[in-house]
């Protein structure tokens, strides 16, 4: 093989090898600490807006404890839009 060969080959191996990175780093569901490390606000912050209905987040039992999980589609959209208003009720 030639040099430009080699330098072909070794370009498309860098290409596939950072599209398989990024696959690796989406994940399909984020705990409320993923999320508070990518919006930069308290994991309490998160909580509360999963439990007052702000983002939608599923319950999931872990042991004896349940804890909220968010899809990727749900922080996609907080990420580019934020949290839903809250509504008062009276």
């Amino acid at each position: 093989m030639n040099v430009p060969e080699i330098e072909d080959r070794l370009e498309k191996i860098e290409m596939l090898l950072s599209e398989l990175i990024q696959q690796k780093s989406q994940k399909e569901w984020y705990s409320t600490a993923d999320l508070a490390e990518l919006t930069g606000r308290a994991e309490f912050t998160v909580r509360e807006w999963c439990r007052l209905g702000r983002i939608t987040a599923e319950k999931e039992a872990n042991g004896r404890k349940h804890e909220w999980r968010v899809s990727h589609e749900e922080v996609q959209r907080i990420l580019n839009h934020g949290p839903r208003p809250l509504i008062l009720r009276n």
